[in-house]
């Protein structure tokens, strides 16, 4: 049986370039009790990556090889820069570049209006769902510049993925998480095989690659109402979030970034549940009332953040309420039912993507809580009249692009 002497983290093992080009050793497998984790590439010697500083887990070069096909596609079909916050092999949050507004530019300390395109696609994917975002690996479709290697070095971040890196970019986030950051470079270059494996309880899987090309043209015949711009172009962008998130998945989006995604449900109408509760924390975190939260001096972003969403979520146990008060510098009334639904009512313009047939028109009623006026779905399904009636019902436009995008 082979063994190996566990190292400190971020250390890797000497080897000469014969065998450096045929294996990489892992820190560990998705558990750090496997410690048996090499990596080679399916080609010898053609990697997708290379490293640049750090040692990576499995779940690592999971997040990082399924980001950065995202942010690649994501960016070539909308022609502009485009991040992804990964946790657990699916995207938390996924944004190309666009205005950052006062709520996200004040939780980082950030002037929003003077941002470069790729921090502003970073901070756009990371503020969909910042609880989630914690302890995130970043996926940039462009080289890191020195703003968003900064911004990078101030928030709870593993690693980044990214087709490079300006000059001294690599060394400042080096000394991130005592040395224990992840830098990783894709290759723009680099074309997989045709077809993939995985094995599994003495199953060796192959299928053939999903290399269906993403455009416009899968939206361009609506069943139901039209769509503008705007909407297809988010519309698209939720089609590259879909292609790598756990199936069951859907997500929402506006102004080219998702407001909640919902990923690995057995469930659609449950994925779409949790996908509109996210949601509607982005859009009350917006609320007067939770930006008039007045926090205590020293208490950090993340707990902001946390205590945020538990205020809006508003079933607080007394001994939150009893935290929540001793955070705050000046005390709180809980948002009313009739605040929470006003303030919802005023959230238009949504974007939802399904990886999916719906398979009940349950599923567009959801969504329609949450202020979706398009819906992408690969259509298909027996109830698919119940679906489009809905649609009609709410007067949100539906297409079908009969593709499905599911990913396990």
């Amino acid at each position: 049986m082979f063994r190996r002497k566990r190292r400190p983290p971020g250390r890797l093992r000497q080897r000469c370039p014969a065998e450096e080009a045929r294996t990489m050793e892992l820190r560990y497998g998705t558990n750090p009790h496997q410690t048996v984790a090499p990596a080679a590439p399916v080609t010898p010697g053609r990697w997708p990556l290379r490293v640049r500083h750090g040692q990576p887990s499995l779940i690592n070069l999971m997040d990082a090889l399924n980001g950065w096909q995202l942010v690649h596609e994501a960016s070539q079909s909308l022609g502009r820069p485009a991040a992804a916050s990964f946790k657990h092999v699916s995207p938390a949050g996924v944004a190309v570049s666009g205005p950052v507004d006062e709520v996200t530019a004040g939780l980082y300390g950030v002037a929003g209006d003077s941002l470069g395109a790729l921090t502003s696609a970073y901070l756009r994917a990371r503020d969909a769902d910042p609880k989630s975002s914690y302890g995130d690996f970043a996926a940039v479709s462009h080289p890191v510049d020195i703003e968003l290697a900064e911004l990078l070095t101030s928030v709870v971040c593993d690693g980044i993925i990214a087709p490079g890196y300006a000059p001294g970019t690599v060394e400042r986030l080096s000394k991130k998480k005592d040395g224990r950051f992840l830098v990783l470079e894709a290759d723009k270059t680099f074309t997989p095989s045709r077809f993939e494996a995985r094995e599994i309880f003495g199953l060796r899987l192959v299928q053939e690659r999903d290399q269906v090309q993403l455009s416009a043209a899968l939206l361009d015949a609506p069943v139901v109402g039209t769509l503008p711009k705007a909407a297809v172009d988010d519309l698209l962008l939720g089609l590259a979030v879909m292609r790598y998130t756990q199936s069951n998945s859907v997500c929402y989006l506006r102004d080219g970034m998702t407001l909640g995604i919902g990923a690995g449900q057995q469930s659609r109408v449950d994925c779409t549940r949790l996908a509109g509760a996210k949601v509607d924390n982005w859009w009350l975190r917006r609320h007067p009332a939770v930006r008039a939260l007045t926090f205590r001096p020293g208490i950090r972003r993340q707990d902001r953040i946390n205590w945020q969403i538990r205020f809006i979520e508003g079933d607080l146990t007394p001994n939150e309420s009893r935290r929540l008060t001793q955070v705050l510098s000046t005390p709180a009334d809980a948002l009313t039912p009739d605040q929470r639904e006003q303030w919802r009512q005023r959230l238009t313009g949504v974007a939802f993507v399904s990886d999916g047939a719906l398979p009940f028109r349950d599923n567009v009623d959801q969504a329609h809580r949450h202020g979706v006026e398009y819906i992408a779905e690969p259509g298909g399904s027996i109830r698919s009249d119940d679906v489009e009636n809905a649609c009609r019902e709410h007067q949100i436009t539906l297409t079908r692009t009969g593709l499905r995008l599911f990913h396990h």
